[in-house]
């Protein structure tokens, strides 16, 4: 039997905009995850099929558990000799998330489009398209190339079920929907594997990470329905150039007396980056929103400018602040 799916339909504008495009720049964001390079590559694939001549950029480097994905190789972190017609923000709420990679004095000639799912998104394109219903952006990639009228190759469907696979943790997330698992079949019978994308994108890690979780779940602390750890600095020095401890916030999330998980992250400059995520029924992404970063209710994230101790103190005071954290 087939499996009918209730396409959402991109905006007019952004069809005619890529139709008429000949060179355009994709951006995915910083710290990138799989829904990020998974949709960056999706409509990379997607654009040459139409013709173009797409460049994919990204200011980090891809995740070694994602570097199994179809032509990951060719996403650059050096963009100063293109010079795109337009200019595509992949699974950005806010223009800090695209890094160093997009310079608006350098691009301003050429259209801003945001192609996002979180419900913090700031609108910040010349072409809005924002979808909070989506469980990723690789969804909105799926209903962008139906209503482009290409059919999905393998290496298409595998790059779009990788962003769907990683945002929803294996499909067990509230925004799993029966839209998404119908997408997910299609993907699956153009030739995604998802066995192999669970296993690389949800089941692998370095020896290093793992080193890193050690010594992170070694500051674990609990604070009425807060469970949060410290990444410092001085913990990652002989880990070859590791940063986030990548995963840990949705392990701790799973103690019986969690309601939200918090990792602090010490960045160089002053900085610390926050991760939350939180179950059904509560909203980290206001929290984050007023810290400066967005993402999703139940798992968002920002950078704050401060110590590790300050920032500490001034998340948990903005925590508490809500009854959703007490036990």
């Amino acid at each position: 039997m087939t499996t009918s799916i209730n396409l959402i339909t991109p905006p007019g504008e952004l069809l005619e905009l890529i139709e008429s495009a000949r060179r355009p720049l994709l951006i995915a964001h910083i710290a990138p995850d799989g829904d990020a390079i998974g949709s960056l590559l999706a409509a990379g694939i997607l654009l040459h099929y139409l013709g173009k001549e797409p460049l994919l950029a990204c200011q980090d480097r891809v995740p070694v558990t994602l570097r199994f994905l179809p032509f990951q190789d060719q996403i650059k972190s050096d963009v100063r000799d293109f010079d795109p017609d337009v200019v595509i923000a992949v699974d950005s709420s806010d223009p800090s998330r695209m890094g160093a990679i997009y310079d608006p004095d350098r691009f301003y000639q050429a259209p801003l489009v945001v192609i996002d799912h979180h419900v913090t998104n700031v609108h910040f394109g010349d072409i809005n398209w924002v979808e909070p219903s989506c469980c990723a952006a690789a969804e909105m990639i799926y209903y962008l190339m139906r209503a482009l009228d290409v059919t999905p190759t393998k290496e298409l469907a595998s790059c779009l079920l990788t962003g769907l696979v990683t945002d929803t943790r294996g499909f067990r997330t509230a925004n799993t929907t029966a839209r998404v698992v119908g997408i997910a079949s299609k993907l699956m019978e153009a030739g995604a594997p998802l066995n192999r994308i669970t296993e690389n994108a949800l089941n692998s890690r370095s020896y290093d990470l793992i080193s890193l979780w050690g010594r992170v779940l070694g500051t674990v602390q609990r604070d009425g329905g807060i469970i949060s750890v410290s990444n410092e600095r001085a913990m990652r020095e002989d880990l070859n150039g590791i940063i986030r401890a990548d995963g840990v916030v949705s392990f701790i999330l799973g103690a019986y007396a969690a309601k939200v998980a918090v990792v602090l992250t010490e960045l160089p400059e002053g900085k610390i980056e926050c991760s939350f995520r939180a179950r059904p029924g509560s909203d980290v992404a206001t929290i984050a929103l007023q810290l400066g970063g967005g993402g999703h209710p139940l798992a968002s994230g920002c950078t704050v400018e401060g110590t590790l101790p300050d920032v500490r103190q001034q998340v948990f005071a903005l925590l508490r602040e809500t009854n959703a954290w007490a036990e």
